[in-house]
Parts: structure tokens; C-alpha cells; sequence
């Protein structure tokens, strides 16, 4: 092949990726750790999944994301795509790039799990593999989607565990905590200005028309943490946040 022809076959290589990535879409971010948009599993179990995978940050700082999409918005390959949307949505720490992503589509019947670069030696492509067919796929193929996403968390999980050290709190709750001490100064700022106030009522600076007070409102959400919804556990809904993770590809992907 000549050197014409060569920069020809990749200039026609290109052109053809750049128009599958014009096509593909990224999904946003999901607010929580379990983002059922196909709508296949309760609402219960949806939050019960939710709060399993928010506790198991706590425990070990390694984030699991699971995404349920009714079809892919792209033309790429499951692998590549699934690729992409982790690094987008920055599953795990920068530091210790800790974030798991188990992806499905299910029109497509496809399933992609994505293992970031901290993970690849305890969560290998052999294992993934195993997880995604022996544990996750026959569920699927029956219709029984809830306890696919049981199996196939509960595969993940049992995989990474111990391999980071957790803090006790999920980034989105460590995120929270650090405008705590902006929103306790400005209680007391609160406190001090009704003190001040008191006495200047009752050293005659300055008096009412009318005995009736305006009532004070205190703005609860200042100095709140960004990056979802936030309950710090328990019943509530625990939200997720990305901490800049990437990702190199290991894992596991393909059909059911």
C-alpha cells in the first residue's frame, strides 16, 4: 500500500469515528449510585440498591455506579462507550481512581462493566467476565432484572472490597461537611445580631410602633455540598458524586 493510500484509508477511518461520536449521546451524571431509567426494578428495590452501594463507599471509598438505560446513544462499540460515560462521569477518587460502572441497555440487551485504573488488578477483565456472564446474565435472559443487579452487585462488591481503605462517608458527604463551619458562623452571626438587638430594645435605642415581631427566616440550605442529593444515610436517598476517577478500559462487555 502506497503512502497516498494509507493516509487515505485513515483519513476515511476517521471520518467515519468522528461521525459515530457526532451521533452518540452521554448521558448526565445520575443523581444516585443505582439510576434505573428503563424503569425494570421496583422503586423499592431501586433504593435499596441505592443505599447498598452508598454504605459500601462508606466502607471501603470505592465507588459503584449501576446505570439502566432503555437503549445506547451510540453507534460505537458497547466497550468503548461504556468507556467513555465513566470517564465522564468521573466514577471514584482522582487519587485513587476507584470506580466501577455496570452499564445496561435494555433494548440492546447489552451490558458493559467498567473498572477504573485503581481497580483493574482486584476486579480483572477474567472475573468481570464472570460476573457479567455466569452471575448476571442468566437473570436477565428469565426476565428477572432485579436479581441480576443483585448477583452482579454483589459479585463487584465481594471483588473489590478491602482494597482502599473507607472513610465512613461518601465524597458527596465529605463535600457537604467542609461547608459546615461557613454555616455554624453564620448562626452565631444570627445569635450575636438578635443579642445586640435585645439590648438595644432595652437601653431605649430605638422602640416599635407595634408589638408585633417580623419573623426571622434562616436560609437551611447555606453552605450546603454540591453534586446530588444528600441524606447521610438510613432511610433517606443517598446521592452520588464523582471524584475525577478514570478509566482504561478493563472490564467486561457485551450481549445477553
Amino acid at each position: 500500500m502506497s503512502i497516498l493510500q494509507r493516509s487515505v484509508a485513515i483519513a476515511a477511518i476517521s471520518l467515519v469515528a468522528l461521525h459515530a461520536r457526532a451521533a452518540e449521546v452521554i448521558p448526565p451524571k445520575p443523581p444516585g449510585y443505582f439510576e434505573d431509567t428503563a424503569g425494570v426494578v421496583s422503586r423499592q428495590a431501586a433504593l435499596r440498591f441505592n443505599e447498598q452501594l452508598a454504605q459500601f463507599e462508606r466502607e471501603t471509598s470505592n465507588q459503584v455506579v449501576v446505570a439502566v438505560f432503555p437503549k445506547m446513544q451510540s453507534d460505537d462499540d458497547i466497550a468503548a462507550y461504556g468507556q467513555r460515560v465513566a470517564d465522564s462521569w468521573g466514577i471514584g477518587t482522582r487519587a485513587q481512581r476507584n470506580g466501577v460502572l455496570l452499564l445496561v441497555f435494555i433494548a440492546d440487551r447489552k451490558i458493559s462493566i467498567q473498572a477504573g485504573y485503581g481497580l483493574e488488578g482486584a476486579l480483572p477483565d477474567a472475573i468481570a467476565y464472570d460476573i457479567r456472564v455466569n452471575r448476571i446474565t442468566p437473570h436477565f435472559r428469565s426476565g428477572d432484572y432485579e436479581g441480576g443487579f443483585a448477583e452482579g452487585i454483589d459479585g463487584i462488591e465481594k471483588a473489590i472490597r478491602g482494597e482502599y481503605q473507607g472513610s465512613g462517608r461518601t465524597i458527596t458527604e465529605q463535600r457537604g461537611n467542609r461547608h459546615a463551619p461557613s454555616f455554624l458562623w453564620f448562626i452565631i452571626f444570627i445569635i450575636v445580631l438578635s443579642l445586640i438587638s435585645r439590648m438595644m430594645r432595652r437601653f431605649g435605642g430605638y422602640s416599635y410602633s407595634s408589638r408585633r415581631r417580623s419573623p426571622v427566616f434562616i436560609p437551611m440550605g447555606f453552605g450546603g455540598g454540591g453534586g446530588g442529593w444528600s441524606s447521610g444515610g438510613g432511610g433517606g436517598f443517598s446521592g452520588f458524586s464523582g471524584g475525577g476517577g478514570s478509566f482504561g478500559g478493563g472490564g467486561s462487555s457485551g450481549s445477553w
